[in-house]
């Protein structure tokens, strides 16, 4: 492949045929467009092809989910891949950037070709290169501000796919641009759903929701990337069940910071290391307990009410709880933590949990919780860590992600479905609106006071 004996450039017919080869798609479509207009008259072709326009106008009118999920990434792909970066564009902007090898006796510029874009979302696309002999992922490294530049996109991210294949991950454009306002807390418990709780915004406008009831919630993210506004949207969502005593709130708190605020309203609340450990043991304790209670009556889960609440343990600064302390705490935390993220969720015992570093060593338990989020991180290794495999290929840059308060609250998710990155961005709730949630809850208390207790401050 890499010998070079001819000083004969191959044809442009070989060219052409080989690029048609590459393409079938490409020369079928219009000439199934040319032999239908031939065969049945192009006002009846013309109708054929105008009613499948207006039957996709419709399906994206009708059924935005489905339409976004199935149909959109492959139309903005295919648009992306034959206007965006097609032919000329893509190889004048590799050559401005001299990512291009030269045959050694013709002469001939050998480009980089393109094998395949995909689009998952509306911000962001990933293009398959196939490099020449004698070029590197590391050529391309080095080029990033000029190729970014030259594609007028916003960054670039590299990931090695196989040999002689490389991937680069465009971000295209910031979907998030302005802070977004806390979520308004319902009045009434039957307001809620526990099932899609709103936290913040997607990428396509929509509100980001995530489940509660029956999941454990992780997210990773660097100091400054807005982790704690996640819980905070979280609770604000659940003011009314936690003011009815629907829903327990069972808190660590070893940073004693903006959560320190939630003290009144927590069923159990923490911030000593040993504290900690006395409350994920007595949370454990209730969750056993409640599994014998639904054993007993032949049930296989709850619904939430103050008979039966919903339990949820928020676990700021997972590191220092499980990693940065006293070993011996570390372990009997790693092990209690384990028994909630395999058992806990039909006995609606919930965990969300934040942390900067997701490495196992320092969250061994990061594999039990069931959402994840991933914010801006230091390292682009985090991403796949938090999101799964190849998820930073796909398009989740949470490493790429500029440090700074502007952008604190934006991250990535995984579409349950799709199994595609989606970037979001969580709501800012400042101290007021945590106050604010604060007295909302103790103002329409109806339950013990005397159940809300500090186990350690």
């Amino acid at each position: 492949m890499g010998r070079e004996f001819s000083k004969r450039a191959r044809g442009a017919e070989m060219k052409a045929a080989a690029w048609v080869g590459r393409h079938p798609g490409s020369v079928l479509a219009p000439s199934v467009v040319t032999a239908s207009g031939l065969e049945l008259g192009w006002a009846t072709t013309g109708g054929i092809v105008g009613g499948t326009v207006a039957g996709l106008g419709a399906w994206y009118r009708a059924h935005p989910d489905t339409f976004d999920r199935l149909a959109a990434p492959r139309l903005r792909s295919w648009r992306r891949r034959w206007w965006t970066y097609v032919g000329l564009r893509w190889r004048n902007a590799l050559i401005a950037c001299d990512l291009f090898t030269t045959h050694r006796k013709t002469g001939e510029l050998r480009v980089p070709r393109l094998v395949r874009v995909r689009s998952y979302s509306p911000s962001v696309d990933t293009l398959y290169v196939k490099l020449h002999p004698g070029q590197h992922l590391r050529q391309f490294e080095a080029k990033l501000p000029e190729l970014t530049e030259a594609l007028k996109v916003e960054r670039i991210a590299l990931e090695r796919v196989k040999p002689r294949v490389i991937a680069l991950v465009v971000e295209r454009a910031e979907p998030f641009t302005e802070v977004i306002e806390a979520p308004e807390m319902p009045q009434d418990a039957d307001a809620v759903e526990l099932g899609r709780l709103s936290v913040g915004e997607n990428e396509y406008g929509g509100d980001w929701r995530i489940p509660v009831l029956g999941q454990h919630l992780f997210a990773a993210g660097a100091t400054g990337a807005g982790k704690n506004s996640i819980p905070a949207a979280v609770l604000r969502g659940l003011a009314p069940m936690i003011r009815d005593g629907s829903v327990r709130l069972w808190l660590c708190d070893p940073k004693q910071m903006e959560f320190a605020k939630l003290a009144p309203i927590a069923y159990r609340y923490a911030a000593e290391e040993q504290a900690c450990a006395d409350l994920i043991d007595e949370y454990v304790d209730d969750m056993q307990a409640t599994q014998q209670a639904l054993s007993g009556q032949g049930k296989r889960a709850i619904t939430p009410s103050p008979v039966t609440p919903l339990n949820l343990l928020v676990l700021d600064e997972m590191g220092a709880l499980l990693a940065y302390g006293d070993p011996s705490v570390g372990r009997g935390l790693r092990r209690q933590l384990a028994l909630i993220g395999s058992q806990g969720r039909a006995s609606g015992h919930s965990m969300l949990g934040l942390v900067q570093e997701p490495t196992k060593d320092t969250v061994p338990v990061r594999d039990l919780f069931t959402n994840r989020i991933c914010l801006r991180v230091t390292s682009a290794a985090h991403v796949d860590m938090v999101l799964g495999e190849n998820a930073r290929l796909r398009g989740a840059l949470a490493d790429e992600i500029p440090n700074d308060p502007a952008t604190a609250g934006i991250g990535y998710v995984i579409r349950q479905r799709s199994r595609v990155p989606m970037r979001v961005r969580a709501a800012y709730v400042t101290d007021t609106e945590l106050d604010e949630l604060v007295t909302f809850v103790r103002e329409g208390w109806k339950g013990t006071p005397a159940n809300l207790q500090v186990v350690a401050g």
